[in-house]
């Protein structure tokens, strides 16, 4: 099991100073999260070769590791043109991470909740095209329902990634998106089985709550989607009941901290995350 850490609210550290920063953050392994010098959202990546190459320097001296790489584009449409940007963009960060020496990526589907099947027309035209790189290269792509995706639904998102029919494709459950996916972790996790071999880890507030109510929105009816990634036990997750089911389901993926809710107090957010998730595991593993 690797236990990674989201960097996104220390983005302004400079790249290459960023596997020192994890490192005295009490981390051994990244997920790379989009960041404007590196894989900014939406576009295509910044990092040339010669970073790359620094960059792993960088990481092998501070003995850190990168887990995981999570580019976000919006390969699923339903927009042809995006579609077809956000493909040029993801044979450009598969090349990132084949040269970083990483044979794990992560994402989303990126796309639109009121054009399902437009979306998911677009993302298999995507895979076609993706998916052969994906396998020749030996990369593992863990992918993840979100609110206001064209799937949001857990159960639903594994049938989609389990029709994939791909040994490189896998699910993942990001935990603040749990209100959002059905609020149903263990038949989700059951669900998925194997496929399950990556998890999110922050808290959120359960938005369905006190009649829908816990959060009132204007206009009323909109389509907002409303999550938070606070610190393990500033929400209503029940920690237990997701520890506890994901080691029933003999995970031995990669757990990642991914809260960014706290840029304010960073570095203490992220420490109050590492002896949380440590508790856990021991607790439960």
């Amino acid at each position: 099991m690797k236990i990674a850490l989201d960097p996104y609210m220390f983005r302004s550290t400079p790249l290459l100073e960023l596997p020192r920063l994890v490192a005295e953050l009490g981390f051994e392994w990244i997920e790379l999260s989009p960041r404007d010098d590196a894989l900014p959202f939406f576009t295509h990546p910044r990092i040339d070769d010669a970073t790359v190459r620094r960059f792993r320097a960088e990481l092998d001296a501070a003995g850190v590791g990168v887990a995981s790489v999570l580019p976000l584009y919006r390969w699923s449409g339903p927009d042809e043109d995006d579609r077809k940007a956000a493909v040029r963009y993801w044979k450009r960060a598969i090349q990132i991470t084949v040269d970083l020496g990483v044979d794990v990526m992560v994402s989303e589907f990126n796309g639109r909740p009121e054009a399902p099947e437009r979306s998911e027309a677009g993302f298999w035209r995507s895979m076609e095209e993706l998916l052969p790189i994906f396998e020749r290269e030996g990369i593992s792509l863990k992918l993840e329902p979100h609110p206001d995706d064209f799937v949001e639904d857990g159960h639903a998102a594994v049938d989609l990634v389990r029709g994939i029919n791909s040994p490189n494709v896998q699910f993942l459950y990001c935990a603040p998106h749990t209100f959002h996916m059905g609020n149903d972790a263990p038949g989700i996790m059951k669900h998925a089985g194997d496929l399950l071999t990556h998890v999110h880890l922050a808290d959120t507030f359960d938005h369905t709550a006190s009649s829908g109510l816990r959060y009132i929105v204007n206009p009323p009816g909109s389509p907002a989607r409303v999550h938070q990634h606070l610190d393990i036990g500033q929400g209503e997750v029940d920690w237990d009941e997701f520890f506890s089911n994901l080691r029933a389901n003999d995970f031995d993926g990669i757990m990642v901290s991914c809260v960014f809710a706290w840029e304010d107090r960073a570095r203490e957010s992220t420490a109050t995350m590492r002896a949380k998730i440590d508790e856990y595991v021991t607790r439960y593993w």
